[in-house]
């Protein structure tokens, strides 16, 4: 009876320790960064259509048949690729792309079936099928856009990238977590060619910068400068301004100096009278001691003589002290009176310089402007006599034509004859025939030529008022002597 106990209990643990071993054999476990997928029957799987062959399991522990079903593991960790894709803009330029994916496995059942269909067993090829992926779509953007397009918006580039390869990815169950484009290179030196303008207009910046920089502080030294003159020039005006007062000083010591000497003078002056003063009044008490006392003991009739001559000299002193104290006090008054004067005198000559200079300023002003005024009041007078006098002419001619030329001629009557007369001039004896008659014959014709004149003038004023024009002076020929007719001879005879 034990030992059948013992075998059964040994029995059962025996088939405890297979069911454990078995249970260990056929559970399997997902870690968090894979996914089993089994495949050996049809089970259904949320999001997957039937009969797909095989089930997925992440996360959690599942039961597997041995033998009848196969368990592999589908990792769910990060992939990266790197792309070197060699591509040319839309301008035709080429460039070459630097970059890099960053993908894994998606975390649902749809695209962890799709990535174990297509890698479960080529893992290690899957960044090499990415990358082609990614370089053929990078290529086909790349030249649709431009060198500047790149440059400036990087993010589209990445957008459009990911967005054209979404759809391919999501077929082959991955997801893009990262997509980065770290350079663009460009063998031809077109970018550089782009950015040598914007380093020039850099540079030209900086170097108006630096001038506006330079000339502020070119200004603000100026201005410094200008500060510091501005104080020097301040020191120096308060300097002359207290040498000035120094100057106001000294000369008022120096003036002090002399009336010092008159008040200590005036103050002599004083005490020499005051001494004149006590000698008078010791010599009057020495008079009363030797000269009134003896005279007390003489007789009566010398006192009334010795009182007079004591009086004469009491009165002398008086006036000898008077005298002193008078002489005292107008020395002390001419000093005074005399800086007085002097000052006065100084004032007086200064004023009188001054009102001298701006008299004899003002009156040759004056003057020259009472000549100028005179002048010009002298030529208006004249150019207004000589204009009033051609319109008196002008008026007097046309009224009375015979009058003015008679008038003219009467005015220079004296030089008509006196030319007529110079024909004889020259003539040293004279034979007149015809004797007395023949004479006044001649003197007849000679007088009578300023008549000819006269004639001549009226005749020329009257073909003047003929055509019609008007005189507006008096004709030369009315001026001086109008010359003989040529037809008149006289007949002279010279002799020797």
């Amino acid at each position: 009876m034990p030992m059948i106990v013992g075998v059964v209990a040994g029995v059962a643990v025996l088939a405890v320790a297979v069911l454990i071993g078995l249970f260990k054999l056929m559970w399997r476990v997902a870690e968090p960064n894979e996914a089993l997928v089994i495949s050996g029957s049809k089970h259904k799987t949320e999001g997957l259509g039937e009969g797909m062959g095989f089930r997925i399991v992440t996360g959690r522990g599942t039961l597997v048949l041995p033998g009848v079903q196969a368990v592999r593991k589908l990792s769910l960790d990060l992939n990266e690729t790197e792309l070197h894709v060699d591509c040319a803009t839309h301008q035709g330029i080429p460039l070459k792309v630097r970059g890099v994916v960053i993908f894994k496995v998606g975390d649902d059942y749809v695209s962890i079936a799709n990535a174990a269909r297509r890698f479960l067993d080529q893992q290690k090829l899957m960044s090499e099928r990415v990358h082609n992926v990614f370089a053929g779509h990078l290529r086909s953007i790349v030249g649709g856009l431009t060198v500047e397009d790149m440059i400036r918006d990087r993010e589209k580039l990445t957008g459009q990238t990911r967005a054209a390869c979404g759809t391919e990815m999501e077929k082959l169950g991955l997801i893009v977590d990262s997509l980065q484009i770290h350079e663009i290179e460009d063998p031809t030196g077109y970018i550089q060619n782009l950015a040598a303008p914007h380093a020039a207009a850099v540079q030209r910046d900086a170097r108006i910068a630096q001038a506006e920089a330079n000339r502020l502080a070119t200004e603000a030294e100026q201005q410094s400068f200008a500060r510091m003159a501005e104080a020097t020039r301040d020191s120096e005006i308060l300097q002359a301004g207290y040498q000035a007062e120094r100057d106001k000083a000294a000369a008022k010591a120096q003036q002090a100096g002399p009336l010092a000497a008159a008040a200590s003078r005036q103050e002599v002056v004083v005490q020499e009278t005051r001494v004149a003063e006590l000698e008078a009044h010791r010599r009057e008490q020495q008079l009363q001691a030797d000269v009134r006392k003896p005279a007390d003991a003489q007789a009566y009739e010398k006192r009334t003589l010795a009182e007079a001559e004591r009086d004469a000299r009491i009165s002398a002193a008086e006036a000898k002290a008077k005298e002193t104290e008078l002489a005292a006090a107008a020395e002390a008054t001419r000093v005074k009176t005399a800086a007085s004067a002097e000052a006065e005198a100084t004032k007086a000559r200064g004023a009188a310089t001054a009102a001298s200079t701006r008299a004899t300023g003002e009156a040759e002003a004056a003057a020259a402007q009472a000549r100028g005024l005179a002048d010009a009041e002298a030529t208006k007078a004249k150019g207004l006599a000589e204009a009033e006098a051609i319109k008196a002419r002008a008026a007097a001619l046309a009224e009375n034509q015979e009058a003015v030329v008679a008038q003219q001629l009467a005015e220079n009557w004296p030089e008509i004859v006196k030319a007529g007369a110079s024909a004889f001039g020259s003539v040293d004896n004279m034979v007149v025939l015809n004797g007395a008659d023949g004479m006044a014959d001649l003197l007849a014709k000679a007088l009578t030529m300023g008549g000819t004149g006269l004639g001549l003038a009226r005749q020329l004023l009257s073909s003047m008022n003929q055509n019609g024009q008007t005189p507006s002076g008096i004709s030369p020929a009315l001026n001086g002597v109008a010359p003989p007719p040529p037809s008149q001879k006289v007949p002279v005879e010279k002799e020797g």
